[in-house]
């Protein structure tokens, strides 16, 4: 079951937080875009063999530090065919790390599209006269609610069969969230809190042995407030925060979404970890071939910077 094996990975590394690999070709240092460009024609695929590259550099680093990676789709995509196969191998290289991936795809849809989108993340695809594969094996996903439960259902059945997690988007860590995910319902609620029943629905029936469901919710790190809330809604779903370091939430603010025993969320963060090298608060220990180091150093003070968080609120 995937929440016992985020949950396994948390208490192993003392480490509630996760690095998302939401790598712009910018952010890969130039001695790495320059080879890869001068061994492909197509500037696609160089990027995307930069991209990889580099990716496997922070995997590498972090794989003892972080039980989990969370790759954002987007940015593969942006290289095609490339960039799809890119994502395939960044998650097939983390997974033979022992690191578990989370596939930022926020995919949904109704019906058989639905259920294609899952098969491909989190199942199998049927190629014929018997035969199946595994097209990304991811071991989770999130995913976007706002089609409603039929299309959440095929996702639902592939956590089921194939021992595989969902991130449900909540109250996410953007500025106009709020245009839709704070609008009062007639009772009184906010759509992000009903959103955040359903969740906690789904999930029942799912829970692991820490009592929590392999449905979880997707809650920014920027509505510290919001979040406390949810948590007492979203009794039996992992919270996965987003929104830490670049894009302003703090380790205070993503302290609210965890329970008293120091569980129920895991911390994501991107930017800050990936561009570690360029930060000022490591200038002059780390430089551009260094960016795997640097990452790691980062890594390793958001751990801290969370755990004493999570310390002051318990």
């Amino acid at each position: 079951m995937f929440v016992d094996r985020l949950i396994n990975g948390i208490i192993e590394k003392k480490n509630p937080s996760v690095v998302g690999l939401d790598t712009l070709l910018d952010y890969v240092p130039r001695s790495i875009r320059d080879r890869h460009a001068a061994l492909h024609a197509d500037p696609a695929k160089a990027a995307a063999e930069a991209i990889f590259e580099f990716n496997a550099g922070i995997i590498d680093a972090v794989r003892d530090v972080v039980p989990a990676v969370k790759p954002q789709l987007a940015y593969f995509e942006l290289y095609g065919v490339h960039g799809v196969e890119c994502f395939a191998r960044t998650v097939a290289r983390a997974r033979e790390k022992g690191l578990l991936v989370i596939a930022d795809a926020k995919r949904n849809d109704i019906g058989s599209t639905a259920a294609a989108y899952a098969d491909a993340y989190l199942g199998e695809t049927a190629l014929g006269g018997g035969e199946s594969a595994r097209a990304f094996d991811a071991d989770a996903m999130t995913v976007n609610p706002y089609l409603g439960a039929d299309g959440i259902e095929p996702f639902l059945k592939n956590c089921d069969k194939f021992g595989k997690g969902l991130f449900v988007l909540v109250k996410t860590s953007n500025p106009s969230s709020g245009q839709f995910q704070d609008l009062e319902l007639k009772n009184g609620q906010k759509v992000y809190e009903h959103v955040a029943e359903l969740v906690d629905e789904w999930g029942d029936g799912r829970q692991g042995e820490y009592g929590y469901a392999s449905v979880g919710a997707v809650v920014g790190a920027t509505y510290p407030e919001q979040a406390k809330a949810l948590r007492k809604i979203l009794k039996r779903a992992y919270i996965l925060v987003p929104g830490f370091g670049a894009q302003g939430g703090s380790a205070e603010g993503a302290a609210a979404a965890f329970d008293e025993s120091g569980l129920g969320a895991v911390v994501n963060a991107s930017r800050s970890v990936l561009t570690a090298w360029r930060h000022e608060r490591w200038e002059g220990k780390y430089g551009e071939d260094d960016f795997a180091e640097a990452a790691r150093a980062e890594a390793l003070r958001m751990k801290s910077e969370i755990n004493g968080a999570i310390g002051a609120n318990s």
